[in-house]
């Protein structure tokens, strides 16, 4: 199908041939934003649309360092590109950005700056300035190279399974299996292979907690978790609101997640249910495959897109044009998948581990979610204006989910269309107490940050049996639950960034009853969010939608409600 005309804007501040190859290259830039004279409001524009570009560049640098190391996690090179920007660039650039900010707001003209945008953004470099610390910069610097190593871990474990070596994500498709003892077998040797690491994940994340909360001392908190609400911009919502949000998913969802595992173990005729039945077709049928090939899945997964718009399906087809897709997994890859923008370019780069599950086929939509949020908001005047938080970007991936299901033809017969909806609808509640288990164990984890592993293994036992179903037996696997939560890359990587997925999901829920109400309008208040980038509060943005931004446990009953009702629409 046709793309879309990209073309990348014309650099007014830096040369088009720069080369970041060592600090140097780019000190003068800061330098000069630094030094500049701002004599009235179209000086400080043309200094906001400098400063723009500076970072937008830089950025777009970083992403393609950290797209290479993930893609190929044995390549030295690769690895040392990265390693060199962590260490000897991310710091040096800190103490100017902070010195930028202070300039900024220090101008006269900052405050008449029209448009929502600029509140948005001014009230986000206020929060920057008031936790910035010099003494945080060799620690952030120390926390990036421990999360690479993270990433190192996770992406050489492999299995053997029939005389073949798998990635864990590969083996894990097996777990699909009509054959119980096959996935017994292969469920144990995923468990046993991450518990070769366990010491060291443990000792690692030990670190990781050390230096966080290090870091939220410097910068005056009592504790890291109330450090990131701050530096994370949670501007629209509380601490409290979290701890709402956990008990509305424990009385609301948990019992319905509870409701699906007792109708699995009744449908496979089970005396237990054990943690290998989990991902199963309860009836007996094999495994669903939407797809053979990353080619298939992409191709097919462009023409879903413009089923639903003409742009969605050309945001996807620009990308695989310029080769802007890594979709297969392998080994020597990093596990997990993710949207990374383009800051300059204003395409972003898609990365996952595919293995033909349906899984597979929901991760596309919904890095294409985000893929589409990047290129309808790459024409926003500052990179400011684009960074959305965490909250509206996730309300783009998981809404396209959904939506993109009136099209999942194009992947399965009238049957196997029937099993996929079913399976994902399903997935959707069992995964809101997942991410409440998460951020729920990462409130403790900060605010207790001296526990010991011992401490942490027992908490983490106690949430978990809090929100998972009382059906499933670990008997003689017990040892293996107590690290569970090691897969989960968010805590090593990106502490607090969960909870997002969680309000996003009730935003796509009541997203995805609009669409089903009126494709067309629910289609255009999606996109009209979309294009706000990060120019509104984020309920303001949720409202563009025509949607709410609300936890609520009366709000979240009434989605669920819904989501229900069309479960057993579609079983």
């Amino acid at each position: 199908m046709e793309t879309l005309k990209i073309e990348k804007k014309k650099r007014t501040f830096l040369p088009e041939d720069l080369k970041i190859t060592e600090w140097e290259t780019i000190k003068k830039y800061y330098e000069d934003l630094l030094e500049r004279e701002i004599p009235d409001p179209a000086s400080l524009k043309k200094w906001l649309q400098d400063r723009s570009e500076l970072e937008s560049v830089i950025s777009e640098n970083f992403a393609w360092r950290y797209i290479h190391m993930t893609c190929d996690t044995a390549n030295e090179e690769y690895s040392k590109s990265y390693s060199f920007f962590v260490k000897e660039i991310q710091p040096k650039i800190a103490p100017y950005n902070n010195k930028l900010n202070e300039k900024y707001l220090a101008s006269p003209f900052a405050e008449d700056l029209k448009g929502s945008g600029y509140f948005i953004m001014n009230r986000s470099i206020k929060k920057a300035i008031e936790i910035f610390r010099e003494e945080n910069i060799p620690l952030f610097t120390e926390i990036q190279t421990l999360n690479q190593e993270y990433s190192a871990i996770s992406g050489a474990q492999t299995v053997e399974v029939d005389g073949k070596e798998l990635t864990l994500q590969q083996a894990a498709v097996i777990l699909q299996s009509t054959d119980r003892n096959k996935r017994e077998v292969v469920w144990k040797k995923i468990a046993e292979r991450r518990s070769q690491d366990k010491t060291k994940l443990d000792e690692l994340f030990s670190k990781l907690v050390k230096l966080r909360h290090q870091v939220a001392q410097n910068a005056g908190f009592e504790n890291f978790r109330d450090y990131m609400f701050v530096a994370m911009g949670r501007f629209d919502y509380s601490i409290g609101d979290c701890f709402d949000f956990h008990d509305a998913i424990k009385s609301e969802v948990v019992p319905l997640a509870n409701e699906l595992s007792k109708q699995r173990k009744d449908k496979m005729k089970l005396e237990k249910l054990r943690p290998w039945d989990k991902a199963v077709d309860p009836e007996g049928r094999e495994a669903l495959k939407p797809f053979s090939s990353p080619d298939e899945l992409t191709d097919k997964s462009i023409e879903n897109f413009k089923r639903s718009g003409e742009f969605l399906g050309q945001c996807l087809a620009t990308m695989k044009e310029m080769q802007h897709l890594d979709l297969d997994s392998r080994k020597g890859k990093a596990p997990g998948g993710y949207n990374y923008p383009l800051s300059e370019i204003g395409v972003p780069f898609i990365f996952m581990n595919a293995t033909s599950t349906l899984r597979d086929l929901v991760t596309l939509m919904h890095e294409g979610g985000h893929a589409v949020h990047s290129i309808i908001t790459r024409d926003l005047e500052l990179s400011d204006f684009k960074e959305t938080p965490s909250e509206v970007a996730e309300l783009a991936s998981m809404s396209m989910e959904l939506i993109s299901m009136d099209h999942w033809d194009l992947f399965f017969d009238k049957e196997d269309l029937k099993r996929a909806k079913t399976e994902h609808l399903q997935q959707v509640i069992e995964t809101l107490p997942w991410i409440a288990i998460i951020d729920k164990f990462q409130h403790w984890i900060y605010e207790n940050p001296d526990h010991s592993s011992e401490d942490r293994e027992a908490k983490w036992l106690e949430i978990y049996s809090n929100f998972t179903d009382d059906l499933t037996d670990w008997s003689g696997i017990e040892e293996y639950k107590k690290f569970l939560w090691h897969r989960q890359l968010h805590l090593f990587e990106v502490p607090f960034y969960y909870i997002e997925y969680g309000f996003a999901q009730l935003g796509a829920i009541a997203v995805w009853k609009n669409f089903k109400q009126d494709n067309k309008k629910g289609l255009e208040g999606y996109l009209n969010a979309l294009k706000l980038g990060y120019t509104k509060s984020i309920p303001e943005i949720y409202e563009a939608a025509n949607i709410k931004f609300d936890f609520s446990r009366e709000y979240i009953k009434g989605l669920f409600k819904f989501l229900k009702e069309e479960l057993d629409k579609v079983s």
